[in-house]
């Protein structure tokens, strides 16, 4: 068979760690993330974007903090369960960032089959869904996949960078 007629959602197969944003669920692909902290103290950064929380020192390493909630849009709450994912973010020219996000809470790891990937639907010209891998179908939920190095976007690392 040829890879011209495999489905355009077979390359988003694998593993993806699904959180929750007001109580929508999210999968990033696990080989984004490096790990999963507990919400701590975040020092903020002047002159930021909204949704650029601050930074905060993890074991050495000053990472940007930004709140999803705040950046899709959303009222930002938090509560016991309100943790920060660490992923690795690929800029262009092969430079590799690790940055927080902030997330509701942590679901788990769902392993998807290309059967259980949707391309992302058409909303119209007013909904920007570049950031969209695709929608998953878990256990009866739709899940959005995100593209993590999307979500944050070049320009907004290049003004955190040009800021820490």
């Amino acid at each position: 068979m040829s890879t011209a007629t495999e489905s355009p959602t077979a390359a988003l197969a694998g593993k993806y760690l699904t959180v929750v944003l007001a109580e929508e669920a999210y999968g990033f692909n696990v080989l984004k993330i490096r790990e999963i902290i507990r919400l701590q103290k975040i020092t903020p950064v002047p002159q930021m974007p909204e949704f650029v929380k601050g930074v905060i020192n993890l074991r050495g390493r000053v990472i940007p903090i930004t709140d999803l909630r705040v950046k899709f849009g959303l009222k930002a709450e938090f509560t016991e369960r309100t943790c920060i994912v660490v992923v690795q973010i690929r800029l262009p020219g092969e430079q590799v960032v690790q940055m927080g996000l902030i997330v509701d809470s942590v679901e788990e790891v769902a392993n998807l089959a290309a059967t259980d990937i949707e391309p992302t639907p058409e909303f119209g010209t007013r909904v920007d869904t570049a950031y969209l891998l695709g929608m998953a179908k878990v256990k009866g939920q739709v899940k959005m996949l995100l593209d993590i190095d999307r979500v944050v976007g070049v320009e907004d690392l290049t003004r955190i960078a040009s800021r820490i």
